[in-house]
């Protein structure tokens, strides 16, 4: 399929599914190529005729060079220099669903021409696209103010392709494309992740046979707000059954299974914040200079010097999502303590297979779960700390004082996000067991194929095994369940 962008409205996170994840193709449509070309001209005639016409990385010096009065040979030469030598990060890649996110962030600044770029830009990155021809954006060393470290590295081959024209330099390597596209793809993710995440969490509440009164969904709209209300509603879908397959508990269970809809409701909060700030972020204009069009006051138009490419929402963002999935680590850690604790769950101890209650002879034990989900919550913990705007000046001359946040913060959303993937794995083991040991074969039939996928990774314990490897694997499944959309092949380039 091919999507169609007319204006920077397009930009949507529906639209990073479709192209980034999934791999459509991409067609800048002629409604947004003749806008592109009028101001392109615009923006021309202002340089030339303004007297006044004074634009960063064009007619002025850019950098350590800046405030350097420039002539007609020196404007050209500056046009004509590759975006190269500021691609110096390396380390692990970026996926390329993200290195697709950011190309196709960069068009909000092309679209309404405010990043004073060309028609035939716009086509090239849509041809990158459309190409797949990914670059590999090294993750590490992101430490400029803004994004050019990024953005040398992804348009490198471009800009070795073209003669570039002047202000298509800058078109292609100021704003805040990476941190636009660092934040929706974390967004995309956690929405994802979360789905998981109620699913196994109601599994384990099943597996407790918690009372259901815990989860009305009476108590979401007491409590009001629109996350808790969806919360104890998705709950409840969830469990929707559970009633009738067991005797229901006569008293409240531990604080950890009552709380779970709520903590859930915390999670929908950090995550649809995150994902009405991305959309707002692939969508900005954050050139540095911002070309504005002609008005009464300024005949041929103007040039604002800005600090767009400081995108100071997106790191906050992520690092809330980040805070959250370590949260959730740990009610995956109480509610596993919950299920192997006899006297809380009325199950045998350590939910040892085949034996009464007090018959404990130390095998088919799977009362060491609870120990691999403390250190994978504590990785997750380490993670979720609070991402600041970095400190060091890494500036030469002292024009580039502060570093753009987001490129740290994103890695740690993904960090964070594997460590509740495997204790989610964990948790929906230790709930299979609970079923397995007492009997119950049946779930709600939301959870039926989740209980399934359990199974036939980690088969019920009924003798001591090795369960590493096999609950690395379950976790991988969830993960590449939570990924499942992003279908596009590896980096060519």
């Amino acid at each position: 399929m091919t999507t169609v962008l007319n204006s920077r409205f397009d930009l949507t996170l529906d639209t990073v599914l479709a192209v980034a994840w999934r791999g459509d193709d991409v067609r800048v449509g002629s409604e947004a190529l003749a806008m592109i070309g009028e101001r392109r001209r615009a923006f021309l005639d202002y340089v030339e005729n303004d007297p006044d016409a004074s634009v960063y990385g064009v007619n002025q010096g850019q950098g350590e060079m800046i405030g350097l009065a420039m002539n007609a040979e020196e404007r050209q030469r500056l046009a004509r220099m590759k975006p190269l030598a500021a691609a110096v990060p390396f380390g692990e890649p970026y996926p390329v669903r993200v290195v697709r996110t950011m190309m196709l962030a960069r068009f909000a600044n092309l679209m309404e021409g405010h990043g004073m770029g060309t028609p035939r830009l716009a086509e090239e990155i849509a041809g990158l696209l459309n190409a797949r021809s990914h670059p590999v954006v090294g993750q590490q060393g992101q430490g400029g103010p803004g994004e050019i470290l990024a953005l040398y590295t992804l348009f490198a081959d471009l800009s070795k392709k073209l003669d570039l024209e002047p202000g298509e330099r800058g078109a292609l390597i100021n704003g805040s494309p990476g941190a636009s596209a660092l934040l929706a793809d974390a967004a995309l993710v956690a929405e994802r992740r979360l789905s998981v995440t109620m699913k196994v969490l109601a599994l384990a509440v099943v597996a407790f046979n918690a009372p259901m009164e815990h989860y009305e969904t009476l108590v979401g709209d007491l409590l009001g707000g629109r996350h808790n209300r969806t919360a104890f509603s998705g709950l409840a879908r969830l469990l929707d059954g559970m009633a009738d397959l067991a005797p229901p508990r006569a008293y409240q269970a531990p604080v950890s299974y009552r709380i779970v809809p709520h903590v859930l409701g915390q999670a929908k909060h950090a995550v649809a914040t995150a994902h009405d700030l991305a959309a707002e972020a692939m969508a900005s204009v954050t050139h540095n200079p911002i070309y504005v069009m002609p008005d009464e006051r300024h005949p041929h138009g103007r040039c604002l010097s800005t600090g767009g490419y400081h995108n100071a929402l997106a790191a906050p963002a992520m690092d809330a999502v980040s805070g959250t999935w370590a949260d959730l680590c740990l009610i995956c850690q109480r509610l596993c303590v919950g299920l192997l604790n006899g006297r809380a769950s009325g199950y045998p101890d350590f939910l040892l297979s085949g034996r009464k209650v007090g018959e404990v002879d130390g095998h088919g034990a799977v009362g060491y779960l609870p120990m691999a989900i403390v250190g994978y919550m504590e990785e997750a913990r380490s993670a979720a700390s609070r991402t600041f705007i970095p400190a060091a000046d890494a500036s030469v001359f002292g024009q580039d004082d502060v570093t753009a946040p987001a490129f740290l913060a994103w890695p740690k959303t993904m960090k964070s996000g594997a460590c509740l993937d495997a204790c989610l794995a964990i948790l929906a083991v230790a709930s299979s067991q609970a079923l397995f040991v007492t009997g119950r074969d049946r779930v709600p039939e939301a959870l039926m194929s989740l209980l399934a996928d359990v199974r036939r990774i980690v088969p019920p314990i009924t003798d001591d095994r090795v369960l590493g490897p096999e609950l690395g694997r379950l976790a991988d499944h969830l993960t590449a369940e939570i990924l499942a959309e992003d279908c596009v092949e590896e980096n060519k380039a």
